[in-house]
C-alpha cells in the first residue's frame, strides 16, 4: 500500500516547511515539495494535511505496560496498557518497565505484552529488571538478556533515594551499570540503566558516586522523575549540565504539584533557560504506574494511575503556554529518546525511516491522525485500529 500525506507542515523534528510524504512498505519512502506528481494508480490513500503539522510518532520510554502499583495491597494493582490509549496519545514507540512489584509482575509477562503490542501495531521494547537489586532477569544475567533477547534494550527501573528501593550501595549499582553497558556494547543496543529517583535526600548522589569511583560514563544512567520536587529538580539541572541525561514524568495530580512537583512544561523552559542542552532532556508518561501518595510515616494515603496522554499534553503546554519553539519541545518525545535509546529508525521524519507519524491541528495542536509503521491507526480523531480485546 502506497499512501500520500500532502501539504502538511513537517517538523522532522526540525522545521522543514510544507512537504508531501509518500509512505510505502511501512517506511517513509519519499519527502517531496508540495504538488509533486505521483501516479494516482499507485496511491491507495491520500490525506490532505493542509493547515496541520506533521510530527514523528511519539516515543514514550517509560510505561508500565503490564500494570504496576500494589503499594496498597493486591487490589491496588493497576491494569495493563491498552493499544488505543497509546494511539490516541500519538505514541507509536514504547519501552515497557516493571516498578515496585518485581514478584507478581514478571519479565516473561513484560516481554509477552511487548510482543502483543507489536502484533497490534506499535513498536515496543522493554528493560530487564525492576526496582530491586539483585536484578531479576530472564536468562539469569543482565548482559545475556541484552545480547540474546531482541526486545531488551536496557535495565531498570532501578530505584534509588526511595523507601521502596532495595537501598543499593554504589558498588552494587556500579555492577548493574557495568553489565548493562557491556550487554549494550555487544548487542549494539543502548544498554542504559533506567533509574527511578524517589523523594529521598540522596537524590542523584548514588549515580555520581558510581561515576566518581569507576570509569562508567554518566550517560549510562537514565534517571527519571527528575521533576518530583524542587530540590531534585535543581540537582537535575546540575547533573544535566555536567553531561547527564534527565527525564521528566508527565503523569501527575494536582496534590503533587501543590506539594512542590515541577510541572513538566515549566520545567523544560527552566532547564533550557539554565543552559541545559535540549538534547539532554526527555519526557515520559510513567503510564499505568500507580501515583502513590505517602504521608511522613511512609503510609499510603492516596493512589491514582499514570496516563499516557499526559506525554503530549505537557509538550503542547510547553509550546502554547511556555512559548518554547515547536521544534525544540517536540524533541523531548521524538529524536531525543530515539538517540538515547539507540533507535535509529524512530523519532525523525526522514526517507527510509519507519513511517510513524502524528498529524496535529496547526492552531490548537490537538492530535488529528496517527500512523504507526505505515498503518493508519487513527484518522480525524476516530480510532481505526483497536487492541484485540477492546
Amino acid at each position: 500500500m502506497i499512501q500520500l500525506i500532502k501539504n502538511g507542515e513537517v517538523y522532522a523534528p526540525g522545521y522543514r516547511g510544507k512537504k508531501d510524504i509518500i509512505l510505502a512498505g511501512g517506511k517513509i519512502a519519499f519527502i517531496r515539495e508540495p504538488g509533486t506528481i505521483f501516479p494516482e494508480e499507485y496511491v491507495s490513500r491520500t490525506i490532505d494535511a493542509e493547515g496541520k503539522l506533521v510530527f514523528p510518532g511519539f516515543i514514550d520510554s517509560h510505561v508500565h505496560i503490564i500494570g504496576g502499583g500494589g503499594e496498597g495491597g493486591y487490589k491496588t494493582r493497576t491494569p495493563e496498557l491498552q493499544l488505543s490509549s497509546a494511539i490516541f496519545a500519538g505514541v507509536t514507540t514504547i519501552v515497557g518497565v516493571i516498578g515496585t512489584d518485581g514478584t507478581t509482575r514478571t519479565m516473561s509477562a513484560l516481554l509477552a505484552k511487548a510482543r502483543a503490542l507489536d502484533e497490534e501495531g506499535i513498536t515496543c521494547f522493554v528493560h530487564t529488571g525492576s526496582y530491586q537489586i539483585p536484578v531479576r532477569t530472564l536468562t539469569g544475567k543482565i548482559e545475556d538478556d541484552l545480547i540474546l533477547i531482541d526486545k531488551v534494550i536496557g535495565c531498570g527501573e532501578i530505584a534509588i533515594s526511595d523507601h521502596r528501593s532495595s537501598q543499593p550501595t554504589w558498588q552494587e549499582l556500579a555492577k548493574v551499570a557495568s553489565a548493562a553497558r557491556i550487554g549494550g556494547m555487544l548487542s549494539g543496543k543502548a544498554g542504559i540503566v533506567n533509574i527511578h529517583v524517589g523523594d529521598g535526600k540522596g537524590r542523584l548522589d548514588l549515580i555520581q558516586e558510581v561515576c566518581e569511583h569507576t570509569d562508567i560514563p554518566l550517560k549510562t544512567f537514565y534517571p527519571t522523575h527528575i521533576n518530583r520536587n524542587g530540590e531534585l529538580f535543581q540537582a537535575g539541572i546540575e547533573y544535566a549540565k555536567n553531561g547527564g541525561i534527565v527525564d521528566f514524568t508527565t503523569s501527575t495530580v494536582q496534590r503533587f504539584l501543590d506539594q512542590g512537583e515541577v510541572k513538566c512544561s515549566e520545567g523544560l523552559r527552566r532547564m533550557l533557560d539554565e543552559g541545559v542542552p535540549a538534547e539532554s532532556i526527555t519526557f515520559t508518561s510513567d503510564a499505568q504506574a500507580s501515583l502513590p501518595d505517602f504521608n511522613e510515616n511512609g503510609d499510603l494515603i492516596g493512589l491514582q494511575i499514570g496516563d499516557v496522554s499526559s506525554l503530549y499534553r505537557e509538550v503542547r503546554d510547553a509550546i502554547l503556554i511556555e512559548q518554547i519553539p515547536v521544534e525544540t519541545a517536540i524533541k523531548v518525545i521524538t529524536s531525543n529518546p530515539a538517540a538515547i535509546l539507540k533507535l535509529p529508525h524512530k523519532g525523525r521524519i526522514e526517507e527510509g525511516l519507519d513511517a510513524d507519524l502524528v498529524i496535529a491541528d496547526k492552531e490548537t495542536l490537538f492530535i488529528n491522525s496517527v500512523f504507526s509503521k505505515g498503518r493508519l491507526m487513527m484518522q480525524e480523531g476516530e480510532m481505526k485500529v483497536k487492541g484485540t480485546f477492546e
